[in-house]
């Protein structure tokens, strides 16, 4: 079996699809993206395909990943690796389907029957994430996550810090103890107030919160450690084991979140598991992304022993087909229930594509950009 072509598809809302086609008629489907830089990433697979991957026999992943990586000079960062991540992907595809495994069982099998998700809420109105809040929890999820805040300054006075604090505060108290809650702090905040807001949050007992140093920063998580009641959490910007290994060594974090269209795919998350076991460190998986960027990340959680909960960017809970479900072929592979999802038994991973549909969706104008945030006096803050 070789490699014969590929296709890419840049489909809404922000999503890019790839699909790898072999001699022997199976096909595998990945998903290499960088939020708003869909077109740069595009242009990375497409070097990987021209200059290595086509003729290739699909089935040598761990090979086609080393050459991915090590046969150039310069290596790592988010579109590289969001490059491999993608490619990796379809190739545990048609792996699977090859064997007639689902991924997981070629991993080395399951460690849990169901997966844990969690939901993101929002942060910036009070009152509109709280009755978000709520319908999630009424929908059966036990596990939830806000933004702390929009964008600070570096430091920050009382006003501000008190608005942070009530906020969330005002959610929690709107859903029961028996829903977990998380925050995240998107970089968006320094060191200082890092080190102030970790201390004030730790009374609500959150699940974690979420990078509270942008990934440049992160020798300075030691101390926010040291002064916070609460597990922290990162690594949605990390992207590989190399990056991670500082994360690792100075013990400052409870919870890793390696994205699986991100952090070099399948293959990679999951050595970035094991590492993260070796030192007594979750894993949950960030996946703001579309149905096979999910399926891939649910095929790795099923099998690894440290998980905690799964992200995920569209609705799961709903019967209502939205906008990542018209991807699907047949019915939605992903099935809610309680806060869990069910695992993907199916061959590969675990979904069917509806190539019709993303042919169809590809030729709309998908040129997503995050927004440009400004502080008061004009000057450039973190989004």
């Amino acid at each position: 079996m070789q490699i014969t072509g590929y296709e890419l598809y840049e489909v809404p809302p922000r999503w890019l699809f790839l699909k790898i086609e072999t001699s022997t008629g199976l096909v595998g489907w990945g998903e290499p993206i960088v939020e708003g830089r869909a077109k740069t990433v595009r242009t990375a697979v497409e070097e990987l395909f021209d200059s290595y991957l086509v003729g290739k026999d699909p089935l040598r992943i761990e090979d086609h990943w080393q050459a991915m990586y090590r046969g150039g000079f310069y290596r790592g960062g988010p579109i590289l690796m969001s490059a491999i991540a993608g490619v990796d992907q379809a190739l545990w595809d048609i792996k699977g389907r090859h064997y007639e495994a689902p991924v997981y069982d070629l991993l080395g099998g399951k460690s849990r029957e169901k997966i844990r998700v969690y939901k993101w809420i929002g942060g910036d109105r009070p009152g509109d994430v709280a009755s978000e809040a709520t319908r999630l929890a009424e929908a059966g999820y036990t596990a939830l996550k806000m933004d702390a805040t929009n964008q600070t300054r570096h430091v920050e006075g009382r006003e501000v810090l008190k608005g942070i604090v009530s906020r969330i505060e005002h959610v929690r108290s709107e859903v029961d103890d028996s829903v977990d809650m998380a925050v995240d702090c998107r970089g968006r905040v320094s060191k200082s107030m890092a080190k102030t807001l970790t201390r004030r949050l730790t009374e609500f007992d959150l699940l974690f919160v979420e990078e509270p140093v942008l990934p440049e920063n992160l020798e300075h998580l030691p101390v926010i450690a040291n002064q916070s009641g609460t597990p922290l959490a990162a690594g949605e910007r990390l992207y590989s084991r190399w990056d991670y290994q500082p994360v690792f060594e100075d013990s400052a974090i409870d919870v890793i979140q390696p994205d699986v269209s991100h952090a070099g795919g399948i293959s990679e998350m999951r050595r970035l598991a094991s590492a993260a076991e070796t030192h007594d460190v979750a894993v949950a998986p960030n996946c703001p992304l579309g149905p096979i960027a999910l399926a891939s990340s649910l095929q790795v959680v099923t099998h690894v022993p440290n998980f905690l909960v799964q992200d995920h960017g569209f609705d799961v809970h709903s019967d209502a087909r939205g906008p990542a479900h018209e991807y699907l072929a047949g019915e939605s592979p992903f099935v809610f229930d309680d806060g869990y999802l069910d695992t993907l038994d199916e061959p590969g991973l675990g979904i069917e594509i509806d190539e019709s549909v993303v042919a169809e969706k590809s030729t709309m104008e998908t040129d997503w950009h995050n927004p440009i945030w400004r502080h008061e006096d004009g000057s450039i803050a973190d989004w």
